[in-house]
């Protein structure tokens, strides 16, 4: 076959004429002969949706148990000698500090002594260090007097550091229930409106957000078993609000005990804060991504800027050297 008819307008037209009806049965015998995966897929995804519940479930299970625990378990002896002794409750803690804790996830009476032992000690930890680095491995030729002013600013600084440990473990515990909690209300909205009580909904959903919200699930569990025996119905909502610190858990426990006082539907009352709690959570979302611009300015000016104005520069740069050398 030569150039000649290689180039032709008929070979062309054969060609693209060939392309076209071998596309066109393909298009069409496809779907007849390849297979229907969609029940496979589905039966697989169900499958590994179930094993991933059942591990999460499983963590949810040891994560109350060991939290149980930890509400049996009492503080060391020496330490609750050591606390009552130098009487660091009126000391060092506060009304807030035991609700602090319990914002961080951890109850009962041994944390608290764990945290005020750990104000007093990191401090004394990190002044004995500094102490040791400064007169044993830093050069003589630092004065005296400058050597023990870092250690005491590092000593100092340890006092602040449970606070900083236990605001960060509040921060993020807050964090992990606030993006939970629009799912878990619609759960809750669901359980409701289906004829199960509010006590069922909540333990319903503390099973099914353990996937999501461990912390959560923890929360609604203990919420749960605070409706079973308190006298009051409206502690065991209050109790909840302050546990987690989360606006949209407080503002949901407050149309709980208001549907309870004057009589109105549940469902109603948890329909209304779930779609306020959607839109609140959309703002937010909003708020970070409109806060981008400005939080981009300075790794823009300190990062960008230098290489771009490197590659422009550069060949006017090397052509004046060029000029230079000739």
């Amino acid at each position: 076959m030569d150039i000649e008819t290689i180039a032709s307008r008929q070979f062309v037209a054969a060609v693209l004429a060939m392309i076209a009806v071998t596309g066109t049965i393909f298009s069409l015998v496809m779907p007849l002969v390849s297979r229907d995966t969609l029940k496979s897929r589905m039966k697989s995804v169900a499958i590994e949706r179930a094993k991933i519940r059942a591990q999460e479930r499983a963590r949810l299970q040891a994560n109350q148990n060991a939290s149980k625990a930890a509400l049996r378990n009492q503080p060391k002896a020496q330490m609750k000698s050591l606390v009552d002794r130098l009487n660091l409750k009126q000391a060092l803690a506060d009304e807030t500090t035991q609700d602090k804790l319990r914002m961080a996830g951890y109850r009962g009476t041994a944390p608290l002594y764990y945290f005020l032992v750990a104000r007093i000690a990191v401090p004394g930890v990190l002044l004995a260090v500094s102490l040791f680095y400064a007169f044993l491995v830093l050069p003589d030729t630092l004065p005296t007097l400058t050597k023990i002013c870092i250690c005491l600013a590092i000593g100092g600084l340890g006092t602040f550091l449970p606070n900083i440990y236990l605001k960060n473990r509040i921060d993020k515990r807050r964090l992990n229930i606030q993006r939970a909690w629009p799912d878990a209300l619609d759960l809750m909205l669901i359980c409701v409106e289906s004829g199960m009580s509010i006590e069922g909904a909540f333990q319903r959903v503390a099973e099914e957000v353990g996937v999501q919200s461990v912390d959560l699930a923890e929360e609604l569990t203990l919420t749960t078993a605070e409706l079973s025996y308190l006298s009051e119905r409206r502690s065991a909502y209050e109790n909840l609000s302050k546990r987690t610190g989360v606006d949209g858990v407080k503002n949901v426990m407050m149309a709980l005990i208001q549907a309870e006082r004057y009589g109105t539907p549940v469902g109603t009352a948890l329909r209304t804060m779930s779609d306020d709690t959607r839109e609140q959570r959309m703002q937010m979302a909003e708020q970070k991504a409109a806060s981008l611009p400005p939080k981009l300015t300075v790794p823009m000016i300190l990062f960008f800027l230098p290489v771009l104005f490197f590659v422009i520069m550069s060949p006017a740069v090397m052509q004046v050297m060029d000029m230079d050398v000739f």
